[in-house]
């Protein structure tokens, strides 16, 4: 009887063992997708407050200072130029705030 020559060497994207994470990491994508995650995150959080409180994007804009359309862009969750001031400025109206730290 004669056995098969099959390879135990892991392929770079080998799906047995390996986590999404460290597939993200092998390609250098872990840190953009990371990032896109969390400003998808901090804007479905920030609009689910404004329906909480009950707070249309026009009094938004007006208590954070600025245009409805930059309102818009904060909300959007595919827009990923946003800065912390503006998270905080946004946050800051509705009565909470945002928490940054180096992990």
């Amino acid at each position: 009887m004669t056995k098969s020559n099959t390879s135990t060497k892991k392929c770079k994207h080998s799906p047995l063992g390996s986590s999404f994470d460290e597939f993200l990491r092998d390609d250098n994508l872990y840190e953009e997708a990371t990032i896109e995650a969390t400003k998808r995150v901090l804007a479905m959080q920030l609009a689910a407050e404004m329906s909480q409180q009950h707070i249309s994007k026009s009094e938004m804009a007006r208590r954070m200072h600025t245009s409805r359309s930059a309102l818009e862009r904060l909300l959007d969750p595919e827009n990923s130029s946003v800065t912390l001031q503006t998270l905080d400025k946004a946050a800051r109206s509705l009565g909470r705030r945002i928490a940054v730290a180096l992990i």
